[in-house]
C-alpha cells in the first residue's frame, strides 16, 4: 500500500504525545506540593521560555502573527493556558496519576465533536467507532475511580472538564497553525502564565520550593511548549480532529510512566478502559481518506512548497523549497488521497 499523506502529520503528533505523555505523572508528583494555579503558572512559564529562545536562535519563516489573531490568543490562553492546565493539576492529585492520564483520551472525543462542528472535518465509521471507544473507556474508568478507595470522583470530573477545555483551546489553535508556531505559543504561554500567576496570588497560594518549581518549568518547557509546536504542525498537515485523535497516545505513555513511578489504585475497569482507549486509537491510525474533490479559489499566507499538488504558482526569480507569502490558489478539481488540511475543508 502506497504511503498515505497523513503519515506525516501522525508521526508529528504521536511525538508531540510522547512529550506530552511524559509530563503527565511528573507534573502530577512535582506539584503535590504546589497549588493547582502556580502549577499552570510555572508549566506555562517554560513552554513560552523555550517557545522565545527559539525565536531568538531559529527564525522560522512561518506567516508572523497579525493584530487580528489578538482575541482568539486571549481565548486561546484563557482555555488552554488558565483553565485546562489548573484543573488537570487540581484533579491529578485527586485522580492518581495513572487514572489521570487515562482520562485525557476524552480529549481526542471533544476535539473531533467541535472539528466537526467548526470546520465540518469529516467522522466517517472508523472514526465514530473510536469516537464510541473512548467514551466507553471514559464510563469505565470512572466506575472504576467510584469503587476504588484511592482514587476521587472530583477528580476524574476535574481532569474531564480539562480536556473539554482543550478540545477548545485545540479548535480555536486550527485557525492559528498557519501563522508562526513559536510566536503563538510565546504568546499563549505568556498569557496563561499571566493569568494563573495572578489567581494564584488572589487565592493565597503559597511560593513553590526550588526543586519543583524547576522540575514543573522543565515539564511546561518539553509537554506543554515543544509538544504543542509539533501538535500545530501535525494540525497543518491532518487537521484537528485527527491530529487531536493521535495525540491520544499520550495518556497511554503517562498512565504507563505513572504505574512505573508507583501508582498502583488502578483496577480492573481502569484495565479494560485502557483496552478500549487503545481500540480507539488503533482505528484512529488506520484511517485512509481520498476521494475526487473541488477547491474553490482561496486566498490566504503560510509556510507551503512549490511540489505539493497544490501550490503551482510561479515566482522571478524562482524559489526552491519551504517560504511563506500570500498567494491565490485558482479553482481545480482532482483525486487524491488527502486529511482535512487547510486546503480540504469541503464537505461531504
Amino acid at each position: 500500500m502506497p504511503r498515505s499523506p497523513i503519515a506525516s502529520g501522525v508521526l508529528l503528533a504521536a511525538i508531540a504525545a510522547v512529550a506530552f505523555g511524559v509530563a503527565t505523572p511528573i507534573v502530577a508528583w512535582s506539584g503535590q506540593s504546589v497549588g493547582p494555579l502556580a502549577t499552570a503558572s510555572l508549566l506555562y512559564v517554560g513552554a513560552a521560555a523555550v517557545a522565545l529562545v527559539f525565536l531568538r536562535v531559529r527564525p522560522s519563516g512561518d506567516a508572523n502573527l497579525r493584530r487580528s489573531d489578538g482575541i482568539r490568543l486571549v481565548l486561546i490562553a484563557a482555555a488552554g493556558g488558565a483553565i485546562a492546565p489548573s484543573l488537570l493539576a487540581w484533579g491529578l492529585q485527586r485522580s492518581g496519576p495513572t487514572a489521570g492520564a487515562l482520562l485525557l483520551n476524552l480529549e481526542a472525543v471533544f476535539t473531533i465533536l467541535l472539528a466537526r462542528a467548526w470546520f465540518r472535518e469529516p467522522v466517517g465509521r472508523r472514526v465514530a467507532l473510536a469516537m464510541v471507544c473512548m467514551v466507553l473507556g471514559g464510563v469505565a474508568l470512572t466506575l472504576d475511580t467510584a469503587t476504588s478507595g484511592g482514587v476521587g470522583v472530583a477528580g476524574v470530573v476535574a481532569v474531564t472538564v480539562a480536556t473539554a477545555a482543550w478540545a477548545l483551546d485545540n479548535t480555536w489553535t486550527r485557525s492559528l497553525a498557519e501563522r508562526d508556531p513559536f510566536q503563538v505559543i510565546a504568546v499563549k504561554g505568556a498569557l496563561g502564565a499571566s493569568l494563573t500567576a495572578v489567581a494564584a496570588i488572589a487565592r493565597g497560594e503559597p511560593l513553590p520550593a526550588i526543586v519543583p518549581a524547576v522540575v514543573l518549568v522543565a515539564c511546561g518547557a518539553t509537554g506543554y511548549g515543544a509538544s504543542l509546536y509539533l501538535y500545530m504542525l501535525a494540525q497543518r498537515r491532518i487537521g484537528a480532529g485527527r491530529t487531536g485523535s493521535v495525540f491520544a497516545l499520550a495518556p497511554f505513555i503517562g498512565a504507563a510512566l505513572g504505574w512505573t513511578l508507583g501508582d498502583r489504585h488502578a483496577g480492573a475497569l481502569a484495565v479494560a478502559a485502557a483496552g478500549l482507549f487503545g481500540l480507539g486509537v488503533y482505528l484512529h491510525l488506520g484511517e485512509r481518506h481520498g476521494h475526487r474533490h473541488a477547491h474553490e479559489r482561496l486566498e490566504h499566507e503560510h509556510m507551503h512548497r512549490h511540489d505539493d499538488g497544490h501550490h503551482a504558482h510561479s515566482h522571478d526569480p524562482p524559489v526552491v523549497g519551504p517560504h511563506s507569502h500570500a498567494h491565490v490558489h485558482e479553482p481545480i478539481e482532482h483525486d487524491h488521497e488527502h486529511a482535512p488540511d487547510v486546503h480540504h475543508g469541503h464537505g461531504h
